[in-house]
């Protein structure tokens, strides 16, 4: 099972993105769950960023919000850790 590891950016970025969308966080925590299971799984609809953001992933919470990070382990591997860097909607985290 992969390891999730919070940044201090994300813990900031999730405190004030359930607070403006407290309806969301069941979803978020239950896609932060999805994500240690497997990066890949189709509910995520992970993808991989380009630009600034190259290198990292990002994949959907919900509707207008996504969860930045990158996988640091083999791909193929279930046993990596996964470093969440930020949350928001499409528009504030691309």
């Amino acid at each position: 099972m992969n390891k999730i590891i919070l940044t201090p950016s994300f813990k900031k970025a999730y405190k004030k993105f359930v607070k403006r969308f407290p309806f969301l966080k069941i979803k978020i925590d239950e896609s932060i769950r999805l994500l240690e299971a497997n990066i890949y799984d189709p509910k995520l609809q992970t993808h991989k960023l380009s630009g600034e953001l190259f290198g990292s992933l990002a994949c959907s919470c919900g509707y207008d919000c996504r969860i930045v990070f990158y996988f640091d382990g083999l791909q193929e591997s279930k046993d990596g850790k996964i470093i969440l860097i930020t949350i928001g909607t499409h528009d504030e985290v691309y």
